[in-house]
């Protein structure tokens, strides 16, 4: 396994202290993710006696972060070593399914 070095993220479209030398592009990452039966089964039963649905929030950042890691893989192939703008959107795509794509996306950049 190759040790992989550092990306900066940020939210905003700079980072304090350090000039953006060269524009990559637009990165992201996307993912689709629907719950295990069980994961279904927990969220079922718990949406109704009402609540925090641990099972769904499990999954949901189980997608974040696979969405983030793929960004970032997509920055570091374009040659970036920081990755500005930073964004998650999130959607339905298979209601029957309970399938949700997330995105994340922001702009790979090269800082002096």
């Amino acid at each position: 396994m190759a040790i992989q070095s550092a990306l900066v993220v940020s939210t905003t479209y700079d980072v304090q202290g350090r000039r953006i030398r060269e524009y990559k592009g637009v990165v992201r990452g996307i993912t689709v993710r629907a719950p295990t039966i069980a994961q279904g089964i927990l969220g079922g039963l718990k949406s109704i006696v009402g609540g925090r649905i641990g099972a769904y929030t499990e999954m949901c950042e189980q997608a974040r972060q696979a969405a983030y890691d793929l960004m970032l893989e997509h920055a570091r192939e374009l040659g970036a070593n920081a990755v500005v703008g930073v964004a998650f959107d999130a959607s339905e795509v298979a209601a029957r399914a309970s399938a949700t794509e997330v995105l994340c996306y922001g702009t790979a950049v090269v800082l002096e």
